[in-house]
């Protein structure tokens, strides 16, 4: 094994890999968006090319989360010599960011801080000579890294990084231009000088059959649905050859709010609005039911009855809850034992592994909390198992503090269980897993390729989707891994663009490159 050689770069520590020093000669070049699947050394491509500006300016590393900023804190500062590291993040004081900014070489921030430290004119970009926007793919919109590229001039060195951009061609236009990018480079595990380093991922698809009580709770939620769509048909709101999803609910409701905004009260558009707010909440209990389970359904029958009882905004759960379809798959709900045969599956999988290995670490993502307590719960009875959950910061969740006390515990294997919700799919730092169990296909080319990255990464790893045949999970992940195509398409599409030359125009933007 080769090492990195680099006045700046810690002698013995950074392996040379081909792939990342052709990243790295591109990144110093041009301004370039870097796409580089999850495990393979992003990183470590920043680190050489922070390696190589660190002595013409200072370098910002700009990172959306906390425990990402103690991340990049622990490899800059174990790795770079000769130049001084910071973290500035909202919890450090304005009068003391700006000493920090001033003080250090290589300041490593969340884009928030820095875009309000930037507004409020408390330091300026003049002595950048490099920002490395990490998560690049969330550069869109307002989001504040948007604002931080608006204050960079044309001698700093812009560099986005992300294992997954998007499907849409526009959102990765988007993040280019606003973060003037002229340059994409994307690497695969199937690319030749990446394959050398990449562990085999095999992804087992597990199609699990709904026990007749599942089937009868969904049979009575989908004849419920079946009567407000009708309803909705009858009033002309609703296109009866369009199939009667969340997004077309949200569509004719959007529609009824502005027919209302604009002085329209009338009975139609009330009804219609009661309707499509009746129907999305059915469809939310359907996917429940399909899904995820008897325990997550229950807890959500629970908070519709408690809205039902309330005297403002009630009325429309009370008309739901009433119907006799409401109220005979509710009876079934309480009266059954079963539960989601996925529960068993993934019990199956984890005991599995950890028998075979009881050094194995394990990774179980969930789309919702109630699922995760769920899940949490039943894999604590499996012998060997140490398990614990990973939830983001909202409503009683965890802080970032616990968020990587978590992950340390993890990587001591205090901790070989981990059940997740999407908190875990993008940026923090998991250690290699043996096994990722997917609850439920998420609809996301994103999140799908995030949670898929998990494992694989020092060593061979295991991916396995659980599915409910016939239900929304196999038109979920069907949708996923069309996006995910159209994600690679799309790449290859840009940068047959950008290597003939042309610039970056989206659709709906007269904004251009080459005008930075």
């Amino acid at each position: 094994m080769s090492f990195v050689v680099h006045p700046n770069i810690a002698v013995d520590k950074v392996e040379e890999r081909s792939y990342q020093t052709n990243m790295v000669e591109g990144c110093i070049r041009s301004n370039t968006l870097l796409i580089l699947p999850t495990g393979l050394g992003k990183t470590i491509v920043a680190l050489r090319v922070v390696a190589d500006f660190v002595d013409k300016g200072k370098v910002l590393i700009l990172a959306p989360t906390k425990p990402l900023l103690e991340q990049h804190h622990g490899t800059f500062s174990e790795l770079m010599v000769g130049h001084d590291v910071c973290v500035i993040s909202g919890n450090v004081s304005p009068e003391k960011r700006v000493k920090m900014f001033s003080q250090n070489d290589v300041i490593i921030a969340t884009p928030q801080t820095v875009a309000n430290d930037l507004t409020e004119g408390r330091y300026s970009l003049d002595k950048v000579s490099l920002i490395i926007f990490d998560e690049a793919h969330r550069s869109v919109g307002n989001y504040a890294s948007v604002t931080v590229a608006e204050f960079c001039n044309r001698g700093i060195r812009c560099i986005g990084m992300t294992a997954s951009p998007g499907a849409s061609i526009n959102k990765i236009k988007e993040v280019c231009i606003n973060l003037h990018i002229n340059r994409v480079d994307v690497r695969s595990e199937d690319d030749r000088d990446v394959a050398p380093y990449v562990h085999d991922t095999y992804v087992i698809k597990l199609m699990v059959n709904l026990p007749d009580d599942l089937v009868a709770i969904d049979h009575l939620l989908r004849m419920q649905l079946s009567h407000y769509v009708k309803e909705l048909t009858s009033l002309k709101l609703m296109n009866p050859a369009r199939p009667p999803t969340r997004g077309h609910f949200l569509d004719i409701q959007r529609m009824l709010q502005a027919r209302l905004n604009t002085g329209e009260k009338t009975a139609s558009v009330f009804k219609g609005l009661s309707l499509t707010a009746k129907g999305i909440k059915i469809l939310h209990a359907m996917m429940l039911a399909e899904t995820q389970g008897i325990t997550p359904l229950k807890l959500y029958l629970n908070k519709l009855e408690e809205e039902a009882e309330q005297e403002r905004g009630g009325r429309s759960a009370k008309q739901m809850i009433g119907r006799t379809e409401y109220q005979d798959m509710r009876k079934i709900v309480d009266s059954t034992n079963v539960e989601h045969p996925k529960v068993s599956k993934a019990m199956s999988i984890v005991s599995k592994t950890l028998i075979d290995d009881p050094d194995s670490k394990v990774m179980v993502f969930t789309q919702y909390r109630d699922t995760c307590d769920m899940m949490v719960s039943k894999l604590s009875s499996i012998s060997g198992a140490k398990v614990a959950k990973l939830i983001g910061q909202a409503k009683d969740g965890m802080s970032q503090k616990e968020q990587v006390k978590l992950l340390d515990s993890l990587r001591s294997g205090e901790v070989n269980v981990i059940v997740a919700t999407s908190v875990g799919e993008e940026g923090l730092d998991i250690s290699s897993t043996n096994v990722v169990i997917f609850y439920e296909p998420v609809p996301s080319e994103i999140r799908t390729i995030q949670r898929r990255g998990r494992t694989g990464r020092k060593n061979d790893g295991e991916v396995y989707i659980l599915m409910a045949a016939g239900t929304m999970d196999e038109g979920i992940e069907a949708s996923s891994k069309r996006k995910e195509q159209t994600m690679r398409d799309n790449l290859e599409k840009l940068n047959n663009e950008l290597s003939r030359g042309h610039s970056i125009l989206p659709d709906n933007s007269q904004k251009r490159l080459d005008g930075f």
